[in-house]
């Protein structure tokens, strides 16, 4: 069976309860809140909220994130499964998960992340989704590199007849001639800087809105034929 389908609490390993305590955050929020756009994922996701980026673009598209650092395919699974789609009717949904299951296969990580695409669209069916690839990682080409474009490749090809959702390519720009990273774009070789983020999510910014615009007019529509 592959682990990266499997709905999971992760180990709380340093003892905290961390994950579990953002979780029940995300799920709190959820009840108080009628957002139009949901982020889930890791910390690509979940870091988006400290850049100036999010109040200046994000926010005023009523926007939860639901992103939790380091969280797997699995962890995403359990957390949709448990709470955090429950009592919301958002319009659209910002997913980007995979490069934290380290030792799966990049079909092992692909199978898990369509299975969460199933799962959001079994929840929210009218739920438009927006797909992130994964980052590129490392300052120079590394086997963890080559995985995430792997699944990239994967999930190009395997989402392409499902309907209300996009994928939307973040490598472009990221890695320069030699195949480096830059330090401008990801000081650790991870997470995006503040100036990197604006790239990757200008583009999703623009999409929301597109979406969002659509969304509302539609909504006019149905009153009017009331």
């Amino acid at each position: 069976m592959n682990p990266c389908i499997i709905p999971e609490i992760p180990i709380d390993i340093q003892g905290d309860n961390r994950w579990m305590s953002q979780h029940e955050r995300h799920v709190s929020e959820a009840k108080e809140r009628e957002p139009d756009v949901i982020m889930i994922g890791d910390s690509i996701i979940q870091k988006l909220q400290s850049c100036p980026i999010w109040d200046d673009l994000f926010e005023p598209l009523h926007c939860l994130n639901f992103g939790i650092g380091g969280d797997l395919t699995q962890g995403v699974l359990w957390r949709i499964q448990n709470g955090i789609l429950d009592n919301i009717k958002p319009k659209a949904c910002v997913l980007h998960v995979g490069t934290n299951n380290f030792g799966n296969t990049p079909e092992e990580i692909s199978e898990g992340i369509l299975t969460i695409i199933k799962e959001i669209k079994s929840k929210l069916p009218e739920c438009y989704i927006i797909l992130l690839d994964l980052l590129p990682r490392g300052a120079k080409p590394n086997p963890l590199r080559v995985r995430n474009s792997k699944v990239n490749e994967i999930i190009h090809e395997k989402v392409k007849s499902i309907s209300r959702l996009e994928v939307i390519t973040v490598n472009t720009g990221l890695l320069q001639s030699d195949d480096t990273l830059s330090a401008q774009d990801m000081l650790d070789y991870l997470h995006p800087t503040d100036t990197c983020y604006r790239k990757i999510f200008e583009p999703v910014h623009e999409l929301l809105l597109q979406i969002l615009g659509e969304a509302k007019d539609l909504d006019k529509e149905l009153v009017g034929t009331q």
